[in-house]
């Protein structure tokens, strides 16, 4: 087995701009989930629109890279408001449906050939990365060392999403240290004390449901920078990693998500590189595609056992744990 490759491209993850995506996103689903207690399963919508108010925004309106950013970050915002309009009075396992059902419908929007002309329907968008290439502020060469090497496009995509992920967490951590992020945390415990207290708990769910979706847009922009807008990349199974992500690394804390990012993302590297060659060498009895659908089983296992044995996540604490009602 070639260990050098298998653990380079392990190491690649860490500062992968996939990484930095998801962990923008978990960032803004800990805002939801984590501190306002909001069950969100459609944190794959809020990242579609961030990707496709991007790049539609680019390539059919001629606008500039970081006007069709602002795009993004505001159709999100907008999404969240209809969302929540009619959802954020539901019991909470009634809004974990209707928000995955609301991202699929998204998804199946940007899909359908109704609105072929601006989305490409499945086969999605490209081309759109020559604005923000433009603004790269180094010059052509090569950056880095052994796993951490990129041409001057690839460092540029890493630093600037890295800026985008520190910008949130410094957000995130100045919102909850404030008297609105104290507002936030006793909802998620007990809404109907604060209610009691005067507080309109329907408008500081909304307030928070557009803070997260606007992050996580954020990481939907990231995603799409280094290639391509596609459709198929914004199904369930980008939610159910967020979450994952989420509560591997603990859903109130400021830097859970980004730790849950980095780990989340390094070992399906390690097991996507490892499985495939011990199927191989005949350790594994299986085939390489089976072993490489082994690693979602072994995920799958591991968020078991985090759920069972350690609920409040690496770098939670027991006492913020929120149990939904």
């Amino acid at each position: 087995m070639d260990w050098g490759a298998i653990l380079g491209n392990t190491l690649g993850y860490l500062l992968s701009p996939v990484t930095i995506a998801y962990a923008l996103a978990a960032t803004g689903l800990a805002v939801h989930f984590g501190y306002a207690g909001l069950l969100n399963f459609g944190m794959a919508g809020f990242m579609a629109l961030g990707g496709y108010g991007y790049a539609i925004s680019v390539l059919s309106f001629g606008l500039p890279w970081w006007g069709g950013m602002l795009v993004g970050l505001a159709l999100a915002a907008l999404f969240a408001i209809i969302l929540g309009v009619p959802t954020l009075r539901l019991r909470a396992d009634y809004l974990a449906i209707v928000t995955i059902a609301a991202a699929e419908i998204v998804r199946l929007l940007f899909t359908t050939q109704l609105f072929d002309e601006w989305t490409n329907s499945a086969d999605g968008l490209g081309g759109y990365h020559e604005g923000f290439r433009g603004a790269n502020p180094f010059p052509e060469g090569t950056y880095g060392f052994g796993p951490w090497e990129w041409n001057q496009d690839g460092l540029w995509v890493r630093v600037f999403g890295l800026i985008l992920l520190a910008a949130a967490i410094l957000l995130v951590w100045a919102l909850m240290r404030s008297p609105w992020g104290r507002v936030l945390k006793g909802i998620r415990e007990d809404e109907d004390a604060v209610r009691a207290l005067g507080k309109n708990v329907f408008a500081y769910k909304m307030q928070a449901l557009v803070v997260g979706g606007v992050i996580g847009a954020a990481g939907g922009i990231v995603y799409v920078l280094p290639s391509a807008v596609v459709p198929s990349s914004y199904t369930t199974s980008l939610t159910f990693f967020l979450w994952t992500i989420l509560l591997l690394g603990g859903a109130a804390t400021i830097f859970g998500p980004s730790l849950g990012a980095v780990l989340f993302w390094m070992v399906m590297a390690l097991l996507g590189n490892l499985l495939p060659e011990l199927a191989q060498a005949g350790i594994l009895p299986m085939t390489d595609i089976q072993a490489g659908t082994l690693r979602y089983i072994l995920v799958g296992v591991a968020l078991m056992l985090i759920v069972i044995f350690r609920p409040q996540g690496i770098l939670g604490d027991k006492r913020e744990m929120t149990f939904v009602k």
